[in-house]
């Protein structure tokens, strides 16, 4: 099968290239990796930039879900970044936002504050948000 280039367009950070196979991603650890939907494509790039953030990120879906977040939210905690009681609020700010639209929301309790970016991984699914820590109070982490 040939890898042709198609369609290049960049991505939280990273490029998509539409090859006749599928799409690669740069970069990537194993460059030679073809994703057979575009969607896997935007979530591996998603999770990437969650992973490279210094201050606590995730991913909420769809369904009010923290479905992943990068080592710093392992290390304080889920609760600690985004209670479960506050999932689905957090998310419902994406929901007017057009994609890749970003805004800040201050949580009800503490000095919080986070970023929330509505983005559109997979049509079947709807937005999900990036969500990262703008901040915090120095002595909570």
């Amino acid at each position: 099968m040939s890898d042709r280039i198609g369609t290049i367009f960049g991505f939280l950070g990273g490029t998509i290239v539409a090859v006749e196979s599928g799409y690669k991603v740069f970069p990537h650890p194993k460059p030679d990796k073809i994703y057979n939907r575009l969607s896997d494509a935007k979530w591996f790039l998603a999770l990437r930039w969650c992973d490279n953030l210094s201050t606590p990120a995730g991913i909420i879906n769809h369904i009010g879900e923290l479905s992943f977040f990068n080592q710093i939210v392992l290390k304080i905690g889920e609760e600690q970044f985004i209670p479960k009681q506050y999932l689905q609020e957090v998310f419902a700010q994406c929901l007017h936002l057009k994609a890749n639209e970003t805004i800040t929301y201050n949580l009800p309790f503490g000095d919080r504050v986070l970023e929330i970016q509505a983005l559109e991984i997979d049509s079947r699914y709807g937005k999900v948000a990036l969500v990262r820590e703008l901040s915090r109070a120095a002595d909570t982490l």
